[in-house]
């Protein structure tokens, strides 16, 4: 069943009888929030700025004694009646995740998870953040440390060699589905999370949280969307923040084996790869390089 979710503004006296209501489930209190309640298929967030969101299943159970024509200002059904994108990127605070390298045959998969807030979403603007792919590697230099030195985020590097140890028994979805899912899960014992998150859709719902099913902790619930990182400004600081990784990342690589790798799964890739192996032998191919890409047959 898909979530709901229900922002109200509700008065002092309304916010205390809602919090004396279900005070036995309050969680850990995320950042410029008075408090946060867990009653069962629902989060109820009151945030300082006088806003109350209800998010999960039985939303409208827990929002219905205090909905009315005057203090309903957003309301989102996934299934029928959908927040307008343009009022959806603007729900603050939020938290976004995007990976990086899953499309390079050469370096690590970088996954970053980041929070975005009121009181940062105007420098961060003033950065240029947006979609990783859409700046140039050295735009991505300039402002990467400035994202990372202004949001909370989270960040898992998998390196080739771990990679593909793992892809013997995890298909890319659903590696990318956990490593999504545990940036979450550090980032909210960080700082906790917003109500708020959003993923840059790469596999159904149903097939993410497939893939996630045995993992010690699901963080839950999130949104869905395909695009996300020109969307929200979540998503795209955190594709900048791993795009900014991985390039370092992969600097330390070319560092260490003396040589220059190329980035994507081209034919200079391909030339790339035949140079490794020609000079450090077939058998530290996996050390570099994700080794179930076709370029790997090509060799």
């Amino acid at each position: 069943m898909s979530d709901t979710v229900y922002t109200l503004i509700l008065n002092p006296d309304q916010e205390e009888q809602l919090f004396q209501a279900w005070s036995d489930t309050q969680a850990k209190t995320p950042q410029y929030a008075k408090w946060q309640l867990h009653p069962e298929n629902c989060v109820i967030t009151c945030y300082t700025s006088g806003k109350t969101v209800f998010q999960g299943k039985d939303a409208l159970v827990y929002a219905s004694p205090f909905l009315d024509k005057t203090n309903e200002i957003k309301k989102k059904t996934e299934s029928s009646r959908k927040l307008k994108a343009e009022e959806r990127k603007d729900i603050l605070p939020q938290a976004g995740s995007d990976e990086v390298g899953t499309g390079d045959y050469f370096g690590p998969v970088v996954v970053c998870a980041a929070i975005v807030t009121e009181k940062t979403i105007d420098p961060l603007r003033k950065l240029g953040v947006r979609d990783s792919k859409q700046l140039r590697d050295e735009e991505i230099r300039k402002i990467g440390p400035r994202v990372m030195a202004l949001l909370p985020h989270s960040l898992l590097i998998v390196p080739p060699e771990k990679y593909n140890a793992v892809h013997e028994t995890h298909n890319m979805n659903a590696i990318k589905a956990l490593l999504h899912n545990q940036a979450y899960v550090n980032l909210e014992k960080q700082c906790g999370l917003p109500s708020f998150r959003i993923i840059d859709q790469f596999t159904p719902e149903n097939l993410f949280y497939r893939y996630v099913s045995k993992a010690d902790k699901i963080i839950q619930p999130i949104h869905f969307e395909t695009k996300a990182e020109d969307k929200y400004p979540a998503v795209g600081a955190a594709s900048v923040i791993a795009r900014y990784v991985f390039l370092k990342q992969m600097e330390e690589m070319e560092k260490q084996w003396k040589m220059t790798f190329h980035k994507g799964a081209g034919s200079d890739v391909d030339q790339c790869a035949r140079h490794f192996v020609e000079t450090y032998g077939k058998e530290n191919l996996g050390k570099v390089a994700k080794l179930h890409f076709k370029n790997t047959e090509k060799l």
